[in-house]
Parts: structure tokens; sequence; C-alpha cells
């Protein structure tokens, strides 16, 4: 919206363009510092209100992470190994 503001005004000024340019360009960039600090205040703000686990949390779902991804891993591990020879005798089976 700041954008549009400036550009507004260029457009109304019209007396010298590259005073004009110059005169946006300030407002840009301090629009752009202005927003940057309430975006900033904003994140502060949102952070306070995180809930955040305790370390027994993240230590007891990391573990059922690491769990599961060993399992899935077996799991998939002895299924491709079923596939391959299933598919070595069918070959073997039709002479291919």
């Amino acid at each position: 919206m700041a954008t549009q503001a400036v550009k507004v005004k260029n457009e109304e000024s019209g007396s010298n363009a590259i005073t004009g340019a110059a005169a946006g360009i300030g407002q840009r960039v301090s629009g752009t510092v202005a927003d940057t600090r309430e975006f900033m205040h904003d994140v502060r703000v949102e952070m306070k209100q995180v809930t955040w686990p305790s370390k027994d949390d993240v230590i007891s779902t990391t573990t059922v992470v690491i769990a599961t991804v060993f399992f899935f891993g077996v799991f998939l591990a002895v299924v491709d190994w079923l596939v391959q020879r299933g598919v070595a005798y069918v070959f073997k089976i039709f002479g291919v």
C-alpha cells in the first residue's frame, strides 16, 4: 500500500522527475524499515504465545520417529527382497 501512495504522489508532483524519484525512494526505504520493524515486533509477540514442548516430550517423540523409520526401513527391505525373488521366479518359469 505504501508503494501505491508513493506512485500517486510522484505522478501528482510532476515538476522534476529526478527529484520526485529521489523522494519516492526515500519514502519507500523508510516504509520498508517501518514494515520490517512492525513485522519483527509481531514475530516477537507471536513467539511469546508459543507453547514449547518440554525436553522429555522432545526425547519421547524423537524416539518414536526413529523407531518408526527403522521399522519401515526393515519392512520395505523385506518386501523388496520378496518382490525380487518373485520376479526372478516368474522369469525362470517363463524362460526369459
